[in-house]
């Protein structure tokens, strides 16, 4: 068996470096099922927004499956420039407020799961990661003019209690991010998951909404201030678009109207938590104070749950 160090690649100093040590770590990859481009657009937003500093990085050469996804490449006139190469690297970053997380966000490796999942682990357990926050969309029969929900999973059940709508038992299509969540458990590392369930017609479009429902709740896990003003303007452009061209189509107005009472019937069964943090506060954007008290009345309100139950 190949040795699995022989992945990536760290700066000097990494594993020595107490800084490093304790942070909590936020997974957001890439990949074709990724529905909304959910995770996949979050680390691209933290990454253009924060501050941050890469520390390790993955040899793709080893992990992507090129004929499968293969990468863009720039013809200009007479030539072919600017390849846009796949990339997996785990980055230092500084939130709003300048607190440090760690940020694994790239493209999802195609191939060598298994020896994936243990350097991963590995690094996880060296740097004493205090929580790992995994982030997906998945497609789900559920109307955009819905608030979306969100399928909350983990080992931090203080951090998953009341989030989901229901807690069934299947067997899906796995993902890494699945394998890394069972191989961090199985080393007593605290896990949390987001997945949010996207509209099964808009799951292959990019949807700016699907990624701030997500930001939201990775900083309320992880008690960030994370950058989300450009996220919610984009949603409200998408969302007159989409509204757009439903009243275009008369035919998929009437699906959506079934879908919106399937979602109407269900979620007055439930204690779903449907609203963001805007929308709890009537649609106005918090500041870094604000957001910071909602994150601590929002983590003290499970404490409070917890012990009572």
């Amino acid at each position: 068996m190949l040795n699995p160090d022989s992945l990536y690649l760290a700066k000097a100093g990494v594993f020595e470096n107490e800084n490093l040590r304790g942070l909590p770590l936020v997974v957001s990859l890439s990949h074709p099922q990724d529905a909304g481009g959910t995770a996949g657009h979050l680390g691209e937003v933290l990454l253009k927004e924060l501050e941050n500093a890469s520390i390790l990085e993955f040899d793709m050469d080893q992990l992507h499956d090129y004929r499968v996804r293969r990468p863009r490449v720039k013809f200009k006139e007479d030539h072919f420039e600017k390849a846009v190469m796949p990339e997996l690297k785990l980055y230092l970053m500084e939130d709003r407020l300048e607190t440090p997380f760690l940020l694994l966000t790239g493209a999802e490796p195609d191939l060598q799961w298994q020896r994936f999942v243990t350097p991963l682990s590995d690094i996880a357990e060296r740097l004493e990661v205090s929580l790992t926050i995994f982030v997906s969309g998945f497609p789900m029969p559920v109307p955009h003019t819905r608030p979306m929900l969100v399928t909350a999973h983990g080992s931090r059940k203080d951090l998953t209690h009341g989030i989901s709508a229901w807690h069934p038992i299947a067997e899906v299509q796995g993902s890494i991010s699945h394998l890394l969540e069972i191989g961090l458990g199985e080393r007593n590392i605290d896990t949390v998951g987001f997945a949010i369930n996207v509209p099964q017609y808009l799951s292959e479009a990019d949807l700016p909404q699907s990624t701030l429902l997500a930001m939201e709740h990775v900083s309320m896990a992880a008690k960030l201030s994370l950058p989300s003003d450009k996220l919610r303007d984009s949603t409200e452009s998408v969302q007159e678009q989409i509204n757009e061209q439903v009243q275009a189509n008369p035919e998929i107005g009437m699906m959506i109207e079934r879908l919106e009472e399937n979602y109407d019937y269900n979620v007055k069964a439930s204690d779903m938590q449907l609203l963001s943090l805007a929308e709890r506060e009537g649609d106005k954007v918090p500041d870094r104070d604000e957001i910071g008290a909602q994150i601590e009345e929002f983590l003290a309100h499970l404490d409070e749950k917890s012990e009572d139950e």
